[in-house]
């Protein structure tokens, strides 16, 4: 494979595709980007769905069938999201295989206005991962406040999570705890660690988006913060998965959360359009390119080696900078997070509606 993208593969990153249709399975694109572009995986959420959904292609068929069963209209959401999710699975499948469980998952989501609710979240992830039915399917929980005990959970009943919406550092120590604690329960009550996987999805484009915000016009640290923020991540990350404690899971066959760079498209067109992929090239993390990164570096994409350990410390004058230019790095983190909450929830309510009416549509 020569594609740029599919070379990230040899330097230990899983590039997956930040996007999920039904045309894109049963029209053969997913295969071909398994096979041109190495890509080992396929991310959704509410923001995902709500475009496909809306668009209608492929779904009508379905969704007459669905009509007759008389289902509320969330039901119906669930039923048509879990068919593409299946079918990715499958499409996927052969990967996951060839590479022992390690690569080659889809991830669905939870219904986000459960994002603030850890008992609904749990048993959601339960409800997912059984109508699912598939071993390399992934269910997606936000790193909220409340998401945490969810984690921990689910990883200790043995279920593969992909953790979204990760922005702060602190935040992702809990994640990382969370997942670390989860995996002992489930060995000491006997279970298989070797076959539980997980990934942390730690945001990226969305904080240069609002540190820019904050930000005087042409302060240095413009279009630097979100770099850096994930370079620590990662420093957090080789620190947690080694020592004593994690090396006793890793010798019952353990596997590292990877970090999952999430929101790596470019969004300020003054920036590089494959900044956050050529910056954060790493050993055992996943990038999920959007069409745009996608189409970038098939055009012009060089990445290179272990670029996410290059600049440590100057990562760390970004961060303790921003203080400086009266930027909060906490408040700043937390804003992003509740609009990344929000931001799906709306594509949720957005996606009904939009299924709501062409149910209609159809019905005459």
């Amino acid at each position: 494979m020569t594609s740029p993208i599919a070379r990230l593969n040899e330097y230990g990153q899983s590039p997956w595709y930040d996007n999920l249709t039904r045309q894109l399975v049963q029209g053969g694109a997913l295969a071909k980007l398994i096979d041109e572009d190495g890509i080992r995986g396929v991310t959704s959420n509410p923001t995902i769905f709500e475009k496909a959904l809306a668009g209608g292609e492929g779904y009508d068929d379905q969704l007459r069938e669905l009509q007759g069963q008389r289902l509320a209209i969330d039901a119906v959401y669930w039923e048509l999201v879990l068919a593409d999710i299946r079918a990715a699975a499958d499409v996927l499948r052969a990967t996951h295989d060839r590479l022992d469980g390690h690569d080659g998952f889809v991830s669905v989501e939870v219904a986000p206005d459960r994002a603030f609710d850890t008992s609904a979240t749990i048993t959601q992830v339960h409800w997912l991962r059984e109508h699912a039915d598939r071993p390399n399917v992934l269910v997606k929980i936000p790193a909220t406040a409340e998401g945490i005990p969810a984690i921990e959970d689910c990883t200790a009943d043995g279920i593969s999570v992909n953790i979204t919406l990760i922005f702060s550092m602190a935040r992702y120590a809990e994640v990382i705890e969370a997942y670390l604690r989860g995996l002992e329960r489930h060995a000491e009550a006997g279970g298989d660690v070797s076959r539980v996987a997980s990934v942390a999805s730690f945001f990226v484009s969305r904080v240069d988006t609002e540190a820019d915000k904050r930000l005087p016009v042409g302060h240095p640290l413009r279009g630097r913060v979100a770099v850096a923020n994930a370079k620590l991540a990662y420093r957090l990350f080789r620190q947690r998965f080694a020592g004593e404690r994690w090396d006793a899971l890793a010798g019952r066959g353990a596997r590292v959360q990877r970090p999952l760079w999430a929101s790596t498209s470019t969004k300020n067109p003054e920036y590089s359009d494959t900044l956050y992929v050529d910056e954060l090239v790493g050993r055992d993390t996943v990038n999920t390119l959007a069409q745009a990164s996608i189409d970038a570096l098939r055009d012009h994409g060089d990445p290179k080696p272990d670029t996410i350990e290059q600049g440590v410390d100057e990562a760390d004058r970004v961060i303790a900078g921003l203080a400086d230019a009266g930027v909060d790095y906490d408040d700043l983190t937390a804003t992003v997070e509740r609009e990344g909450v929000a931001s799906f929830e709306q594509s949720y309510v957005d996606c009904l509606k939009s299924l709501e009416q062409r149910a209609t549509e159809l019905a005459a």
